[in-house]
């Protein structure tokens, strides 16, 4: 009997034992789990230039490249509850930036409002000046005979319209004036006739010869003088239909020729033609009636204003342009034939908003704005561009008219994006402003 009892002892001892065992462990799991977990190693404080973002420093200072004073790197910022498992670092995504009044001047951030106003097209051509083909003449003989007298002795003297450049002795011209003389001494002896017939043949016989005298180019002036005078002359003056510049000189004194042949080749060159080829992508916006701007180089503080007025029908297959004639006034004689000259034709375009072209900026894959949405706040928008002239650019799509504009500063404001992860290479599609 006492045997048993001391099993039963031991027995429940040892149950004991092993229930004391269980609960010591269950109590160390217990209070291993509430250990707070380590967190990884503590990320390292940065510094970067909002304006050179790959300038990165490990404490405070300026940029070595620009001098600015560098700036906390928001991609470096603690996150508050990452365990040990999960990066303690993560970039801080948002996409507006916020600028303090002081932030604002020191970044010399300035707006503009985008106003729809019409915008003139720019085509930009070079070009020659020529001469006015409607303003161009030779002068003649009218006769054939030999140079007696030149009263121009080289190319490039001025001459006046109805100014004598010549004399050309002609024996043919001094035997028309002398059937001239006899005619009109003819008509005057047939006025008496009783026979009214033979009175109306003297007067068809001064017409005859009258008319042969203007054939040989004899003017009405020098008729009426060698009718006033009776006398004839071999000795025939030739004037200029033009006032102008002799181009060239064709004879010399003393040379005979014979009717027809050019004597001087005369340009009036108060007004001039430029010729300007305009690429095939811009030529079909170019027609008749479009202002022009011209500029040269030997006048670099001078403009000339001239309007087109005829574009060629055929296109330079070498050059691949069209020409565009432009007519100008020249009254003071400044522009030179084969001169070259830079051409601008304004083609009005339809009214749209328009914008400074400082405020776009380009990533190559899309244009876009900063606009400030309420006062210190920037968001980024992509925009659809029409034309540009130098300084205005023309908005399709992205922004509505009375919108403030960043046109000074924005790279900043973008360089401060990028840095903080919503640099305008990474903006989402949905962004208000971006077509679907």
């Amino acid at each position: 009997m006492e045997q048993k009892t001391k099993q039963w002892i031991a027995l429940i001892v040892l149950l004991l034992a092993i229930a004391a065992g269980t609960g010591i462990m269950l109590w160390q799991n217990n209070q291993q789990g509430n250990v707070p977990a380590k967190t990884g190693p503590q990320a390292k404080q940065l510094w970067t230039c909002s304006m050179h973002p790959f300038i990165v420093r490990d404490k405070p200072g300026n940029c070595p490249v620009c001098g600015m004073q560098l700036i906390n790197k928001p991609d470096t910022a603690p996150v508050p509850g990452a365990g040990a498992g999960n990066d303690a670092r993560q970039p801080v995504m948002t996409g507006h930036i916020t600028l303090s009044p002081t932030q604002r001047v020191m970044a010399n951030v300035a707006t503009a409002e985008a106003a729809e106003e019409p915008l003139d097209k720019e085509i930009n051509a070079a070009g020659i000046v020529q001469y006015d083909q409607s303003r161009q003449a030779k002068v003649t003989a009218w006769v054939a005979g030999r140079l007696d007298r030149l009263f121009l002795g080289t190319a490039g003297s001025t001459v006046t319209r109805g100014m004598a450049v010549a004399e050309i002795y002609s024996p043919d011209l001094y035997t028309a004036q002398q059937e001239y003389l006899l005619a009109l001494r003819s008509r005057e002896q047939l006025k008496g006739s009783s026979f009214q017939s033979i009175a109306e043949n003297g007067e068809l016989l001064v017409s005859s010869a009258r008319q042969r005298l203007r054939l040989l180019g004899v003017n009405e002036g020098q008729i009426a003088r060698l009718g006033k005078t009776g006398k004839a002359s071999v000795n025939l003056a030739v004037f200029t239909p033009y006032s102008g510049v002799v181009i060239e000189k064709m004879v010399q004194q003393g040379q005979y020729v014979n009717a027809g042949d050019a004597l001087f080749s005369i340009a009036d060159l108060s007004k001039v033609w430029v010729e300007a080829e305009v690429y095939e992508n811009d030529f079909a916006s170019v027609h008749k009636g479009l202002p022009v701007n011209i500029t040269s180089r030997a006048y670099p503080s001078k403009t000339f204003n001239g309007k087109v007025s005829l574009v060629y029908p055929v296109l330079d297959p070498k050059t691949r342009t069209v020409r565009v004639r432009v007519e100008l006034m020249n009254p003071d004689l400044l522009l030179k034939p084969e001169m070259f000259v830079n051409t601008t034709i304004r083609v009005p375009l339809k009214p749209a908003i328009v914008v400074p072209v400082t405020a776009l900026i380009d990533t190559g894959r899309r244009q876009v704005l900063w606009v400030e949405s309420s006062p210190g706040m920037f968001e980024p928008r992509n925009v659809e561009v029409g034309q540009r002239t130098k300084d205005k650019v023309q908005i399709l799509s992205g922004i509505r008219s009375g919108e403030k504009v960043v046109v000074s500063g924005a790279y900043l404001i973008d360089s401060e994006s990028q840095l903080r992860g919503t640099a305008t290479g990474e903006m989402s599609p949905n962004m208000p402003g971006m077509k679907q």
